[in-house]
C-alpha cells in the first residue's frame, strides 16, 4: 500500500533531518539505488543502440528495408530512453526525495467502488476525520 502524501512528507521531513545532522551518511544512503536502477536502464539501453544498429546492419546486408527501419526504431527508441535516464541520475551528494526512490505505482487496480473507496479514505485521512 503506498504512502500517504501526509506519510511522505513526514519521511522527507526525516530525510532532511538526517541529510542535515551527517551529511556523509544521508548520501551515502540516499543516492545508491536510484543511480543503479538509472545506470542499469541506461546500459540497456545502450545495449539496445547496438542491437538496432546491428539490425541496420544485417538489414543492408540482406537488402531487406523493414529489418532497416525496424532498426532504425530501435535505436531512436533506446537512445531517447538513454537520454532521459542519464539526464535522471542524481549527482552523488544530492538530496533525492522519497518519492524518487521507489517506482510510481498508481493504485487504479480494481473497480471503479474500489477507486472511490480509496480516494474517500484518502480524504478522511487528510481532513483529520
Amino acid at each position: 500500500m503506498p504512502l500517504s502524501e501526509h506519510e511522505q512528507r513526514l519521511l522527507e521531513q526525516m530525510e532532511r533531518a538526517l541529510h542535515a545532522e551527517d551529511p556523509k551518511f544521508a548520501s551515502a544512503l540516499q543516492g545508491n539505488k536510484l543511480r543503479r536502477r538509472l545506470r542499469r536502464r541506461v546500459g540497456f539501453a545502450v545495449a539496445g543502440v547496438l542491437a538496432g544498429g546491428a539490425l541496420i546492419g544485417y538489414g543492408i546486408v540482406a537488402g531487406r528495408v523493414a529489418l532497416d527501419a525496424a532498426g532504425a526504431a530501435v535505436v531512436v527508441a533506446c537512445a531517447w530512453l538513454a537520454w532521459l535516464s542519464w539526464r535522471r541520475i542524481p549527482a552523488p551528494g544530492q538530496i533525492v526525495p522519497a518519492s524518487r526512490l521507489r517506482p510510481r505505482r498508481t493504485p487504479r487496480s480494481g473497480s471503479f467502488r474500489q477507486r472511490m473507496e480509496l480516494r474517500w479514505q484518502r480524504r478522511r485521512e487528510r481532513d483529520g476525520f
